[in-house]
């Protein structure tokens, strides 16, 4: 694993650039609205929130492939009557998530999925600022008795060691410190696997999309209850 991790990461580096200027240059109301689901009316069933970047969004895939669209499948199939909200934005930092987060919890939300920092990553911003975000994401949904399942990125090796050691610690930290369910890695299973991951070697396919869904799942799954 870590050795496709390293290979997924450099690949990762080498097309970033391009990927984060074609995130950049549409608005990102458009870039979300072309992403995502459609949400349903507010006065519908309890909600699960899926926070994050291209990864939730599903950059390059149809909305249904998206990995919150297939939690709604499992949902709706182990008879759990919940919505997912995709508030997937593609180029998001953990900064982004955190301006958007008072949208992102409105209405009846009772699970909220945080998959951000890849995008801090690739840009080698501070840890220290992750973990604010981070924290204080986790803090405003916990304010709501909002139940939080944090999903962790691995930083690539370019800034050493240590950055990447204290990256990969912070999403414990956070988990730890405020009682969140702790995913380690959201691309386990994914990551340096090339049938896994589209031209760009960024983003999932479908195949790829299914397991973002399956780890998702094995975390989401012990926390919802019927009739919520």
């Amino acid at each position: 694993m870590i050795k496709s991790l390293g290979v997924f990461i450099l690949v990762v580096l080498a097309a970033a650039c391009s990927s984060e200027q074609r995130s950049a240059s549409a608005p990102p109301a458009a870039s979300s609205r072309a992403a995502a689901p459609a949400a349903a009316p507010a006065a519908s069933r309890p909600r699960i929130v899926a926070l994050g970047d291209s990864l939730t969004a599903g950059l390059g895939l149809e909305p249904t492939q998206a990995y919150p669209a297939l939690l709604q499948k499992r949902l709706d199939a182990a008879g759990l009557s919940y919505e997912v909200v995709n508030a997937g934005v593609s180029g998001d930092t953990s900064a982004g998530g955190l301006r958007r987060i008072d949208w992102a919890l409105d209405g009846d939300v009772k699970v909220l999925i945080v998959a951000l920092g890849g995008n801090d990553a690739l840009r080698g911003l501070p840890v220290e600022q992750l973990e604010q975000n981070l924290t204080a994401i986790v803090e405003r949904a916990d304010a709501r008795k909002i139940k939080v399942i944090l999903a962790g990125m691995e930083a690539p090796p370019n800034y050493g060691a240590a950055y990447t050691a204290a990256f990969r610690q912070t999403y414990r930290d956070v988990a730890a410190e405020h009682g969140a369910v702790l995913i380690p890695f959201l691309l386990e299973g994914v990551a340096g696997l090339p049938e896994m991951n589209q031209g760009d070697g960024i983003h999932p396919t479908a195949a790829g999309a299914e397991k973002l869904a399956e780890t998702v799942w094995s975390a989401l799954r012990p926390i919802v209850k019927p009739n919520d």
